[in-house]
This record gives C-alpha cells, structure tokens and sequence, in this order.
C-alpha cells in the first residue's frame, strides 16, 4: 500500500471487484473515447473478479502492477494505473496506463498518484525505465507526463485501436534517474 495525501494506493485484488465494476460503469462514457470499444461483458461483476484475481497473480509473478487508487476519506475509486508488461533482464521496463474519475479529474490526483506509483516502480521493483503513449489530442494526459518528467521519444503511427479507430500515439519514457 502507498499513502499519498488524498489517496490510498492497493494493488488490485478481488476484493476491489465491485468497486472498479462500478467505477468502469460510472465513467463509461468519460474513458470511451480513450479506450478499446467495450462489450457488454466487460461491465459485469464475473469479468470484475476475474481481472482482478488476474491482477494479483500478475503482481506476484513480478508480470505486471495494477494500482487502484483510493480516495481517503470516501473510499471510492479516484483512479486506476497500471504498469504491465514488465521485462526484467537488461531491459528493466514496463508501460504505463491510466485513467481517472470523470468527478476527480482535473484537481492534480492523477499527478499525485502517478507520482506515487512510479517511484514505487522504480524504488521497489527496480526498473529503470517507464513508458507511456498517449493519443495526440489528449491534452490532459500529456499535461500530465510532461509534468512528471515524461519525455518524447517519437510517434507510432496506428498504434492502438481506440474507440474503435485507429490511433497515432506521442510515444513518451521516463527513466530511473537514481540508478
């Protein structure tokens, strides 16, 4: 668990099932346009619990890292980040992806969390470099990285279908500068 000041950061578990259902359900329409199209499937509680009992046998293989942050004093779900496909060897690397509460966006969380969570991937697990690719249009995820030391390294074209499109990404990194 990591402690920030609005915030309370787990690694997802089945125990967070029913809270990122109801997450997903509440911001379906904020997170569309930056997401895969969703089936009806993927907004039901067995599909909950089987990606967060996925989740947890990721995080204790060393495979991946999925976070939920929590806010204090509700408790509800702020955010979500996840650094997934973890390579260790002299590589030492994972990408990064995130998504925030239509209600909490825009007051600094996902900032805070990010913060938080990277420097526990890079003090704790051990890796020296992060990356993270976002759409050219949204703004607010490269306000974002940038804030946070991000650094452009280049554009894929078609990289990801998104919301059912093919999309350009900004490919950015973040290096572990204490190693």
């Amino acid at each position: 668990m990591i402690d920030t000041a609005r915030t309370r950061i787990e690694v997802m578990s089945s125990k967070h099932a029913s809270d990122m259902l109801a997450y997903e359900l509440e911001n379906r329409e904020h997170l569309a346009p930056w997401s895969p199209l969703r089936t009806d499937e993927f907004y039901t509680i067995d599909n909950w619990l089987s990606l967060c009992k996925n989740s947890e046998s990721a995080f204790e293989k060393g495979s991946e890292v999925k976070f939920v942050a929590l806010d204090k004093d509700a408790g509800e779900i702020v955010g979500v980040c996840n650094f997934t496909g973890i390579v260790r060897g002299v590589f030492q690397a994972c990408f990064l992806g995130y998504s925030i509460s239509r209600k909490f966006e825009g007051q600094g969380y996902m900032t805070e969390i990010l913060e938080a969570s990277i420097g526990y991937m890079f003090d704790i697990v051990g890796l020296n470099r992060i990356m993270a690719n976002y759409i050219p249009h949204n703004v607010a995820s490269e306000r974002v990285l940038f804030k946070l030391g991000f650094e452009k390294e280049g554009v894929a074209r078609k990289y990801l279908k998104i919301a059912g499109q093919w999309e350009d990404h900004i490919l950015t990194s973040k290096l572990n500068e204490r190693t």
